[in-house]
Formats: structure tokens, C-alpha cells, sequence
């Protein structure tokens, strides 16, 4: 009787991707993350469901992937990191015998857009603070508006961090992109109103259901964030996402005199270059006042008034 040898079973990309999400969140990865990263890899896929059928082609793949949309730099470095971790999991596997994404990042200018004051006056008149979704956006856009919080961070805060009578935001490592715990100060405007959010909460939700939730006491996405005041933008006429109001915080505040180290310590950058992007971008505002307000200008135009050409 001969012996039966048992051939390593191939698995789909589907399946892989199982085991994938499974150890990610055993590793304690933030749902909104799984969500992001099942989107990224799906997209793919989609797109090349025969990619793992043979290396070679999933290398052609992967560069037709990444050449023929026409993409921001930062959305290229996203897409290039999620497929990036995936294919390193598949080469532990031995799926494959190398990590196709073998080429750089690009650069990303990292300029901030910022929404100017008048806009954002306009902006906090919007929301019909007599419903509770409409209570909700105003402390949402007050709140960042305040800390420079990021949305997913505020989107995850429970009652629990937030400190009314000592002025301040804990935003705990669970929920911070930098997994460091950090408290940040905020205004008497912000800490009456999202008072007010509070009292207005349903008596039977929990303390675990968030600041920010739906009207049913449901999580709200950062998706749904985002489509919110994509409606608002468009009473506007002015584009304005929630990134765009956390950009605004670290410009105004610096244009008010604050302090480029409180604003890392606030905004929760792991490194001080990515706040030195806002510096820059002060640093325009400065040249721009000077070139109309510099006194020699003065001088210059009379010398440009008396020069008479022959």
C-alpha cells in the first residue's frame, strides 16, 4: 500500500485575507483600520483576481496598479501602505517569494489647506442647533476647530474623557493614531456646548456609546463626518472636509501667536517636521504682508516714478 503525500493547499487571496484580518485584530488594530484596509485590498483584487496565480504577473499588476491612476501623493502612500503589509504577511506565508512593492513613496509637499476666517464664521452658523445631529456638528467643528483633534479621534471620545470643569480632552492611547495618551485644553465655548450635547443624550445609553453618535446612539464613521459637512460646504460654496478644519486649528493658532512645541504636544504629531509644515506655511503669510506693507516700498515707488526711459 503506497504512501498518500499530501500537496500544500494554495489558498485564494479571499482567504488569505481571512487569516490576514484576523491577526490584525488580534493585535489590538482599530476597526475603522480593518475597514481600511479590507477596502485597499478588495480594491486591488478586484481589479486583479488571478494576481497571486503567478509572481511575475502580480509584479506587472502591482506597477499597473499604482501607474494608472492619477492620484495624490498622500492617497498613493496609503494605497502602497496597505497592499504593502499585506504582501509582507503573504511572503511570511511563503504565498509569494517577495513583496512586489518594492519602490519608494512619493513626496508628498504636505501643504496644509486651510479655510480662511470668514468661511469658518459661516461654517458654526450652519448647524441647526435645535435637533441633536445639528448640536452634534457644531461641537464637532467647535471642537476641532479648538484642539486640532483628529476626526477619528473625536469620533471615538466617550463622556468619560472629557473634563468640563477642568477645561480639557483626554484622548486616550486606544483611540490615538500615535497609541500615546495626550490631554489637551479647551475653551469655555466648546466645554458649554458640548455640555449641552450631553444633557441631551438619551438615559439609557451607556457610557461606552461616544460623544459623537448618531441620533440613535450609534458609532458615527468618519465617513458619515465627512459627507456631513460635505453638505455644509456646498450651502457654502467652499470645500471643507474634516481635515480641513484640523488644518485651520494649527494655522490660526500659530498666526495667533502659539507656540510651534504646544502645537506638536496638541495636535499629537510623533514628529516636529510634520508641524513644521503649518510654519511654512505662516512663513508665506509673512512674505505676502511684507511685500505690500514693507516701508520700502515707499522709497521703491518713487524711484520707479522719477526713472524715465529713453
Amino acid at each position: 500500500m503506497g504512501v498518500t503525500i499530501k500537496l500544500p493547499t494554495v489558498l485564494s487571496w479571499e482567504e488569505h485575507l481571512i487569516e490576514f484580518i484576523t491577526i490584525k485584530r488580534v493585535n489590538g488594530l482599530r476597526e475603522r483600520t480593518i475597514i481600511d484596509y479590507k477596502k485597499n485590498i478588495y480594491r486591488f483584487f478586484k481589479k486583479y483576481p488571478n494576481g497571486l496565480d503567478n509572481y511575475q504577473y502580480l509584479c506587472h499588476c502591482v506597477f499597473e496598479y499604482f501607474s494608472v491612476f492619477n492620484i495624490s501623493p498622500a492617497t498613493f502612500n496609503i494605497w502602497r501602505a496597505y497592499l504593502k503589509a499585506f504582501f509582507s504577511y503573504l511572503v511570511q506565508e511563503g504565498a509569494i517569494p517577495n513583496n512586489p512593492i518594492n519602490f519608494p513613496k512619493r513626496k508628498d509637499e504636505g501643504k496644509a489647506r486651510n479655510v480662511s476666517q470668514d468661511v469658518l464664521i459661516q461654517l458654526l452658523k450652519l448647524p441647526d442647533k435645535k435637533t441633536f445631529a445639528g448640536l452634534r456638528d457644531y461641537c464637532l467643528i467647535l471642537l476641532t476647530l479648538d484642539t486640532g483633534i483628529r476626526p477619528q479621534e473625536a469620533l471615538s471620545l466617550l463622556p468619560k474623557d472629557i473634563n468640563l470643569s477642568g477645561l480639557e480632552v483626554t484622548i486616550r492611547k486606544e483611540i490615538a493614531k500615535t497609541k500615546t495618551t495626550r490631554t489637551v485644553p479647551i475653551s469655555p465655548l466648546t466645554a458649554t456646548h458640548i455640555q449641552k450635547l450631553l444633557k441631551v443624550r438619551l438615559s439609557i445609553w451607556h457610557d461606552n456609546i461616544p460623544v459623537f453618535c448618531s441620533h440613535e446612539g450609534r458609532p458615527l464613521l468618519e465617513t458619515s463626518w465627512a459627507h456631513r459637512l460635505k453638505k455644509y460646504s456646498h450651502q457654502l460654496g467652499h470645500s471643507i472636509t474634516p481635515y480641513s478644519l484640523r488644518h485651520s486649528f494649527a494655522l490660526l493658532y500659530l498666526r495667533n501667536g502659539g507656540n510651534v512645541f504646544t502645537l506638536q504636544r496638541t495636535m499629537g504629531h510623533a514628529d516636529l517636521n510634520m508641524t513644521k509644515r503649518y510654519l511654512a506655511l505662516t512663513g508665506e503669510d509673512l512674505k505676502r504682508e511684507h511685500k505690500t506693507a514693507s516701508p520700502i516700498n515707499l522709497f521703491n515707488k518713487k524711484r520707479v516714478k522719477n526713472i524715465n526711459p529713453k
